[in-house]
């Protein structure tokens, strides 16, 4: 065999490979398979979500939006429910450059960011306009790059709601009603310290074995958004839930800078666009959801409960009093001072 023909062959070889190896972000590039366009730029994106999610959808927008602006020569192909890894993993593959782009939970890159920790304290934001204000600002924004030193970089926030609590047997109307409960928590220290203050018993689950340990009793009840407890059927269990809003914090679409730093000003451009227009889209898709979930829950028989938000707020403030990281202090004073 010459040696032409063997690097033709050897090169066919090793396409196939990271084609079907589902990690590859791009070959050269450019498209791998012989099914895209000519000379298409192909951006790989996974996360642990399922394709009915709102930040699935508002993926797919972007996906879309891309396409469009660069004529069809730049696309993102999406694999969601975590075929490539889970949340961990995925964003070990965005700092070694093997995948593109991955959603996460900014509680999440609290291990990457520690300044991030602020968006997982309780009552940090005074609604959703304050949230919402804070997370496109300068504060924000400068959050969202700082995870460039880490070889991640943030392009945008999506919505992940507020966080409430739900019971099995016993309504929460006013912190004093968590004293003994065991409630379920993320295996969060901000998370598990915001129960104790409030008087509850912080118990860490995962969130595949919570259903089980509701109905077995191992815990009393849990804290969620309202689109989580009903997609994973919580109301089968818990009859009890309670709008107090304990923490907003929310999701991020990253990006390799492995693969970033590869891309032409003008890729870049699109992406970000893309991804700046998948908020707005995203948003609103969320708030249909959160007001659809509520309705369902009610349906299905849960006490949904309005409540007196500040008496929590006031039971978790030494939280926020005795923050130790000078950073996070003084996120908490500019947060404060957003309009």
């Amino acid at each position: 065999m010459s040696r032409g023909l063997s690097y033709f062959v050897g090169g066919i070889l090793v396409g196939a490979l990271l084609s079907t190896a589902g990690f590859s972000v791009y070959l050269g590039g450019r498209s791998a398979s012989g099914g895209g366009a000519a000379n298409q730029l192909v951006l790989k994106l996974g996360h642990g979500l399922d394709t009915g999610h709102p930040v699935h959808k508002a993926m797919e927008f972007m996906k879309a939006r891309v396409e469009e602006l660069s004529a069809g020569t730049v696309t993102i192909d999406i694999y969601p429910s975590a075929v490539l890894g889970n949340e961990l993993q995925c964003i070990e593959q965005l700092q070694n450059g093997s995948l593109a782009m991955t959603k996460t939970s900014a509680a999440a890159m609290e291990n990457f960011i520690p300044a991030m920790s602020v968006y997982s304290l309780p009552y940090v934001f005074r609604d959703g306009d304050h949230y919402w204000n804070v997370l496109t600002g300068p504060i924000g924004k400068g959050l969202l790059q700082q995870g460039e030193s880490k070889f991640l970089r943030g392009l945008c926030y999506y919505d992940g709601g507020s966080r409430n609590f739900y019971t099995k047997n016993k309504p929460i109307r006013t912190p004093d009603d968590l004293k003994g409960l065991k409630i379920r928590v993320m295996n969060s220290k901000t998370a598990i310290d915001m129960v104790k203050a409030m008087g509850g018993a912080p118990t860490p689950i995962s969130w595949g074995e919570l259903y089980s340990a509701l109905a077995q009793g191992t815990v009393d009840g849990a804290e969620n958004n309202p689109p989580s407890f009903t997609s994973n059927k919580h109301y089968e269990v818990c009859k009890h839930f309670t709008l107090d809003g304990h923490t907003r914090i929310p999701d991020m679409l990253l990006i390799g800078t492995k693969v970033w730093g590869k891309l032409d000003p003008q890729v870049q451009g699109w992406i970000q666009q893309a991804a700046d227009e998948s908020v707005a889209f995203q948003r609103k898709l969320w708030q249909e959801k959160t007001t659809e979930a509520l309705e369902q829950a009610k349906a299905e028989g849960v006490a949904v409960y309005e409540v007196d938000v500040a008496a929590f707020a006031a039971k978790v403030a030494p939280m926020l009093a005795e923050v130790e990281s000078a950073e996070v202090r003084e996120l908490l004073k500019k947060i404060a001072e957003v309009q």
